[in-house]
């Protein structure tokens, strides 16, 4: 676990080729095994693998999404707050849990905020993709998962990297 924890880097450049299929569903597979609080699994996950969707996605605020016109395929995550109240934490983990399995799949992976992001000056981007991908207002969104083979390398992570003074044992 922690050579891929070592090895996984946001990746916002993506080849043009798409994914395969397999990978995708093991990435879904990911996150619906993610745990819950309380089992109550608010999550839903929304795949977008059409190419003129990533591009109306991309522009769900005005920085930190542009990349996404070029992935083949997104992951739009969203948590009903109706049916828990730590659902911002269990989609949390869920979206983790993708990412991880993403990297174990050799698939480059990068985390896109929308929850308290605006689209524009009237409406939110979370509002702007309930209106696009038509969810229901009982769903919130948490955030979107780019995905895409990666165009070029990143280097891992060393243990230096590491910023050990931030562990402390049994007191602050």
């Amino acid at each position: 676990m922690l050579d891929i924890l070592f090895k996984r880097r946001s990746v916002r450049r993506y080849t043009n080729t798409s994914i395969d299929q397999d990978k995708i569903d093991r990435i879904l597979k990911a996150g619906l095994l993610a745990p819950s609080s309380k089992s109550k699994y608010p999550w839903e996950f929304i795949l977008c693998n059409k190419p003129e969707l990533n591009q109306k996605l991309s522009e769900c605020k005005p920085h930190g999404a542009s990349f996404l016109k070029h992935a083949p395929a997104s992951i739009v995550i969203t948590g009903d707050e109706s049916l828990s109240d730590v659902w911002i934490e269990d989609c949390s983990i869920a979206a983790g849990f993708m990412l991880l399995q993403a990297e174990k799949e050799g698939i480059g992976a990068c985390w896109i905020q929308v929850r308290e992001r605006p689209h524009n000056d009237t409406i939110d981007a979370e509002e702007y993709i309930k209106n696009l991908l038509e969810i229901p207002k009982s769903q919130r969104i948490l955030a979107i998962i780019a995905l895409g083979n990666k165009d070029g390398t990143k280097d891992r992570r060393e243990e230096s990297f590491l910023k050990k003074d931030k562990i402390h044992i049994n007191k602050f």
